[in-house]
């Protein structure tokens, strides 16, 4: 009211001694209009200063969609959902056994390799030592703790025709037997992305690799080769330079997928290319070539290649040291 009151001389009360109303309801609409206009001045500017400066996103994020929905995962938690599933694909399961997996785990972990749960429960699906799971040490390891989860749900008879709730139940024996369900369709999504069965699905919002992080090139491929045996048992086929490389600094694993599932060597390609999407974060991945397709870590998107490889072949990209 002071603000007002500075425009010009305090208007006259009426005779019945109340306020004027209007002119000050106009004053406040005015003072609300020019304030909304700042904020989007601002949000724009925040925006348009983090696009020329070439920082990133604010908040990384991996993104699944399936149906129309977007399903987002933290690049800790894609990791893990890609080793997840990855094994799946690699003990050549269903996506549902997949599906059963991720759910566990974003129910028992949020799927983040923990040290502490429950009792002596850890590790990405809370399995304890008392109960037979294994020591310690073995739980959380997590390729150890996804093999140890499938070893027991591929005897489950009749799983992939079971409510994902139950069949999870029926390994972990839980005593929320019913919570694994409100995670199912986060899981299909992820799950369908990662066995290949939805191409082009799977994206992730990524910083630039920093200076500081970047490696040798033979230490960087070094990393994903490591990662690809650990998660898909995949061996990589040659070093040869893609195509569509931005930067000649960078070096290019190429792998072929043919061996996770021969009867479709496509689908396996898919399953290994956005399963490089999903640990881009600890790879320092910047492109994935499959089929026509490749993803851009610059872009947080699938583009259309220059060239297409042959069915089953995947080539992935990590930033490394000049």
């Amino acid at each position: 009211m002071a603000l007002l009151a500075q425009a010009g001389s305090p208007a006259q009360p009426p005779a019945d001694g109340l306020a004027p109303r209007r002119p000050v309801l106009r004053a406040l609409k005015y003072v609300v209009a020019i304030g909304s206009v700042c904020a989007v001045a601002t949000v724009g500017v925040v925006v348009g200063l983090n696009r020329l400066t070439g920082a990133g996103p604010v908040t990384e994020r991996c993104t699944a969609e399936l149906d129309g929905s977007d399903w987002y995962l933290s690049p800790e938690q894609a990791d893990n959902a890609a080793l997840v599933a990855g094994k799946a694909v690699a003990r050549g399961l269903p996506a549902r056994a997949a599906t059963i997996g991720l759910a566990t785990a974003l129910q028992e972990s949020k799927l983040i390799n923990i040290e502490h749960g429950d009792r002596d429960s850890m590790g990405l699906f809370q399995q304890r030592p008392s109960q037979d799971w294994g020591t310690a040490q073995e739980i959380m390891d997590p390729v150890y703790a996804t093999n140890a989860f499938y070893d027991v749900l591929v005897k489950v008879e009749g799983y992939q025709d079971m409510a994902v709730t139950d069949a999870a139940q029926t390994v972990q024996r839980s005593a929320y037997p019913d919570a694994y369900a409100q995670h199912e369709m986060r899981s299909r999504a992820w799950a369908s992305a990662l066995t290949g069965n939805s191409p082009g699905a799977l994206s992730c919002e990524l910083a630039p690799v920093a200076d500081d992080d970047q490696i040798a090139p033979d230490a960087a491929r070094d990393v994903v080769v490591g990662r690809l045996g650990r998660d898909l048992g995949l061996a990589p086929a040659t070093g040869a330079a893609d195509p569509n490389l931005q930067d000649p600094a960078s070096s290019t694993v190429t792998v072929d997928a043919t061996p996770l599932t021969p009867d479709d060597p496509a689908r396996g390609a898919w399953a290994t290319g956005q399963w490089a999407v999903a640990t881009a974060h600890a790879t320092q991945a910047i492109q994935v070539h499959v089929g026509d397709q490749v993803w851009l870590r610059e872009e947080a998107a699938w583009v259309p290649a220059e060239t297409r490889l042959t069915p089953g072949e995947v080539r992935i990209t990590v930033d490394a040291a000049e």
